[in-house]
Order: C-alpha cells, then structure tokens, then sequence
C-alpha cells in the first residue's frame, strides 16, 4: 500500500517542484553555459529498479564530463580541480541534482531511495548488494544523510539495502529532513560509518559469505560520476 502512496507523491510533487522551480532551474542553465563550454544538462546511463536502466538528467558540474576516478570512490570531491566556478557552488548545495525531479515524474526514480550507478558497477557488486535494485533508486537516501562521500562504497551499499529492507513513510520523511540538513551544513556534519560487523550481518543474511574477487577493481576514464 505504501509503495502506491508514495510513487503518487512522488510524482504529484515532481511535478509541482518542477512547477515552482522552472525560473530558478533556467537560470543556472544559463549560468553553467556563461561559465564554461558545454551543455547545460548531463545525461547519462543509470541502473534503476530490478536493474532496468534510464537516462538520469542532471546540471553538467565539471569541465570535462570524461575524468579518472577510482570505482570504490565514485563521489566526485568539492575540490576536484575539473569543477567548474558554478558547479562547485550548485554542487555543495545539491542543485545540480534538481533535474531529477523529470525523472522522478517519468517514474524511473522516487524523491527517496538508493543513488542510482552505472551499470559497471553491477559486475563488482556482490549478491546481496543487489538488494538495492528491489525499490526504486532516489534524488537523496539513506546514504546520502550518513556521510555519502566519506563512507566506502561497501557502506553506501549497506545502508541502501538497509533502505530497501525498511522503506516507510516515518523514514522516508526523517531522510527528507535530514536532506535539507545536509544541504545545509554539508556531509561531513552527519558522518555514521558502518562496522563491519554489521556488512557481515547483512552477507549472513541473505547467504553471502565471500566476498567479490572484484573489489579492487579500477577504473582509468569513466564519465562523470557523482552519487
């Protein structure tokens, strides 16, 4: 019942976000072509529910949408030197991710849930990081209000499938707040690191016990990758 109610609210408020925010939402396209070379909007490739892909939308951040980074740590950094002027500032204050409202209303994505990956990322994730895939993937998560870039990718995924386990209205509306905190006060403020007594718990519980062989796996060049 609760999944109905909430993909209506997603859309109902997508659409209404989209409705109030379109002046604002032009203007930074406007800002991003002032600043730099390239488009305004960055498309790319995700991994969305039962592993389906979709395009994600979002504003173009970086100079270059072709840069090296390491597959454990797909965050981009604030300090990364390919940022743009404008793209460290809509960045730091998530406005580059607004553009997701139009996939949250085509249905591919809910306003809360697991960050949505490229699909590269599927050939290194263990069996019960899969779990993940179960709900929809969402603007802001569980991850995204327990520190997102300073955790290790393994944490992220634990509190994703630790999401798709216990998805309710209470915990959605306290990621909601905690959200517009981090928006605030930035990721570092609400660090919470996983032990990794509890990653062993969740591999016992859905009877995986070993380990990927990939986990150190790199990437060269990838596109432009921001959780």
């Amino acid at each position: 019942m609760y999944r109905f109610f909430k993909a209506l609210m997603d859309r109902v408020l997508a659409f209404l976000g989209l409705l109030i925010l379109v002046l604002p939402l032009a203007i930074v396209a406007i800002l991003i072509k002032i600043d730099s070379k390239g488009p305004a909007i960055f498309k790319q490739e995700r991994i969305g529910k039962n592993q389906k892909p979709f395009m994600l939308y979002k504003f173009r951040t970086m100079k270059s949408t072709t840069v090296r980074f390491d597959i454990d740590n797909p965050v981009i950094k604030d300090d990364n030197k390919s940022l743009t002027r404008v793209g460290k500032v809509i960045r730091k204050l998530k406005i580059d991710e607004f553009l997701q409202l139009i996939n949250v209303l085509k249905g591919d994505m809910s306003l809360i849930g697991p960050r949505p990956l490229m699909a590269v990322y599927l050939e290194r994730y263990e069996p019960w990081e899969k779990h993940k895939f179960d709900v929809k993937p969402g603007m802001s998560g569980l991850s995204q209000v327990k520190g997102n870039g300073y955790l290790d990718s393994i944490e992220r995924s634990y509190y994703d499938v630790c999401y798709s386990e216990k998805m309710g209205l209470l915990l959605d509306t306290e990621i909601l707040l905690k959200t517009v905190g981090v928006m605030l006060a930035g990721e570092k403020r609400f660090i919470k690191k996983v032990p990794k007594e509890e990653i062993e718990r969740m591999r016992r519980r859905y009877g995986d016990t070993e380990q990927s062989d990939s986990a150190d796996m790199k990437l060269p060049e990838s596109i432009e990758n921001e959780n």
